[in-house]
């Protein structure tokens, strides 16, 4: 078969694919013609195609897209395992791998990744038609705006290690003030390169964007990495008295090595103190940063070569009409946690140790936590009871966005899962004796019950069609046509001024509203206040342990039960990902509100 062209071809009897004879400014014209035309498949590289069913077509792209998915997915595993390997060396000191060689590693990669980044958007700027197809469900603008936020937070704390690090120049690697300096162009590059392109579907240069786009999403990881592990090592030491019980290390801790722990390295400005407390506090920000920019690439990595449906999406507007009590109760719930963590806090950072007040705190700290998990519990199930009489069709349509979104929401709440499990088994085997262990234990198997819930509740609301608005019906008095007992000459005149525009009539206006809008609402509006107050319930379960809350390690039972090193990697490990399932379930739960 031979495409209608304006150039001749050759086209064999036998049914092999035709030849084209062109010149290259002929062939130029027809891809800018067929580029043009948004009912031409993603093949607008070739101008004279065989039949796009041919089982030979067929085969060379299989190959050619398998063969730039297979390379990109080297060139991340590659990089993720030679960065898992270069953390885990510099958090020991045993190991000859300083924290500077593993800020040049970070720094190549930035580099190379920004790079990239920067090439992508020259070309596609300067390329007609080089991206047709966008993916309306892809980056949205709550999703982006999050991203820039936490973007911006990032770049203050860049600016904030600049200024501290600057101070430790004269007896100190340089790299240790370049690397902020590159992770600041970087976050500014990539947080404009996602705003602009994260709904693209790739058709030009396929695998050179694959590569991009997984040097990209692994860039990100590594650096996640690193915060992580930082943050966890300056929240757990090992103790050095005989016995396994430990504390939180504390604020001072992470002040006094933040970067430069060594004693005999003085800072040259007075200054330095003030600026690392306050880069500590926005490190959970450039964390979650780190996060949001590896879904929002690897959703871009998925549509490379993808032709987006052009209909099916469904502008939402954000609102808050008739809603009221979720938002109420959440924010409360908000501002009783943020008081009670920060007695928690302020008591667990002292130096001279009270254990009365510190066990006081402790169960302070229990009890609220529990109180938050059961109301969100709660609030749950009625979510997923109006699941049950809300008769909206599932979405069937193939989308990458939404597949992300349920295998990271799964994935990560496996993290607190994890915890949760062995805090149950620790508390279960030592009889769970004093109310600090039974309220760990009771704390424990909520937290259990809430995540398989929420789960449940946001993935059953990602996979719901949107609510649409009734349309109340309008009936049109039509004066042409005569009604029994008039004539026509009576028409004439007022009359017909009079019926010549549509005329609602009082029945199909408000009748019809008052039959369906009423069953509609109170779903929507039941909806709406569940989102929003597990929105905030998340909100504050995030905060909590994002900044420093340990009491994994500030309650020793499973310490003494695991040991301190079996306890504190299950944590360390578990809780990273348990942190960024608030976060995400945060954006998730705003999606379903949006739809509901």
């Amino acid at each position: 078969m031979c495409l209608k062209t304006r150039y001749p071809c050759d086209c064999l009897n036998s049914g092999k694919p035709c030849e084209c004879r062109m010149t290259a400014k002929d062939r130029e014209t027809e891809e800018a013609h067929l580029s043009n035309n948004l009912d031409v498949p993603s093949q607008v590289e070739s101008t004279c195609e065989p039949e796009l069913n041919s089982p030979s077509f067929e085969g060379v792209r299989e190959r050619g897209r398998n063969w730039g998915w297979m390379l990109s997915e080297i060139i991340c595993v590659n990089i993720l395992i030679l960065g898992c390997a270069l953390v885990s060396g510099s958090a020991y000191n045993t190991v000859k791998i300083s924290s500077s060689d593993l800020q040049v590693f970070l720094i190549i990669l930035l580099l190379l990744t920004a790079i990239w980044m920067l090439y992508y958007v020259i070309y596609t700027a300067r390329k007609e038609h080089a991206v047709v197809y966008k993916d309306a469900h892809a980056g949205p603008v709550w999703l982006r705006a999050g991203l820039v936020l936490f973007g911006l937070l990032s770049i203050i704390m860049d600016i904030f290690k600049i200024a501290s690090y600057v101070g430790y120049l004269h007896c100190d690697s340089a790299v240790k003030v370049a690397f902020p300096v590159v992770q600041l162009v970087f976050v500014i590059v990539q947080t404009y390169f996602l705003w602009i392109h994260a709904k693209d579907c790739v058709q030009l240069q396929r695998n050179i964007t694959r590569c991009g786009l997984m040097l990209t999403l692994s860039t990100n990881l590594v650096v996640w990495m690193t915060a992580v592990t930082e943050e966890s090592l300056h929240q757990t030491i090992v103790p050095d008295h005989p016995s396994n019980d430990t504390k939180l290390s504390g604020r001072s801790l992470y002040i006094s090595k933040a970067g430069y722990g060594d004693d005999k390295c003085k800072c040259s400005h007075t200054s330095c103190s003030i600026f690392k407390e306050a880069y500590y506090y926005l490190y959970p920000f450039n964390i979650e940063f780190s996060l949001f920019a590896s879904a929002m690439a690897y959703v871009m990595w998925k549509n490379v070569g993808r032709v987006a449906e052009e209909h099916g999406h469904h502008k939402i507007k954000f609102r808050l009409t008739d809603v009221f009590l979720g938002p109420v109760a959440g924010v409360l719930l908000v501002v009783a946690g943020l008081a009670t963590f920060i007695v928690y806090e302020m008591e667990m950072v002292k130096h001279e140790r009270d254990d009365d007040k510190q066990d006081q705190a402790l169960m302070m700290h229990f009890v609220v936590n529990i109180v938050i998990v059961t109301l969100m519990s709660l609030s749950t199930v009625i979510g997923c009871a109006i699941y049950k009489v809300d008769h909206r069709e599932h979405v069937s349509d193939k989308n990458p966005t939404r597949n992300l979104d349920v295998g990271l929401l799964v994935g990560a709440s496996l993290g607190q899962f994890i915890i949760s499990y062995f805090t149950i088994v620790a508390m279960a085997a030592t009889g769970a004796k004093g109310h600090l262990n039974r309220l760990n234990l009771a704390w424990s198997i909520l937290m259990v019950i809430q995540l398989g819930l929420q789960n449940f509740f946001i993935i059953e609301g990602l996979h719901r069609e949107p609510f649409h608005e009734v349309q109340p019906i309008t009936v049109v008095a039509n004066p042409y046509v005569l009604q029994p007992g008039k004539e026509l000459s009576i028409l004439e005149g007022s009359d017909i001024e009079a019926k010549s525009s549509p005329v609602l009539t009082a029945h199909s206006l408000h009748g019809h509203t008052a039959e369906h809008r009423p069953k509609l609402l109170w779903k929507r509006r039941v909806l709406k206040e569940v989102c929003v107050f597990l929105l905030l319930g998340n909100v504050i379960l995030w905060i909590m342990p994002a900044f420093g809350a340990r009491p994994q390690f500030d309650h020793d039972t499973e310490t003494e039960f695991y040991q301190f090193n079996m306890w504190a990697a299950v944590v360390n490990v578990g809780l990273p990902f348990g942190i960024f399932y608030r976060m995400h379930s945060v954006a998730s739960l705003f999606e379903v509100f949006m739809t509901s």
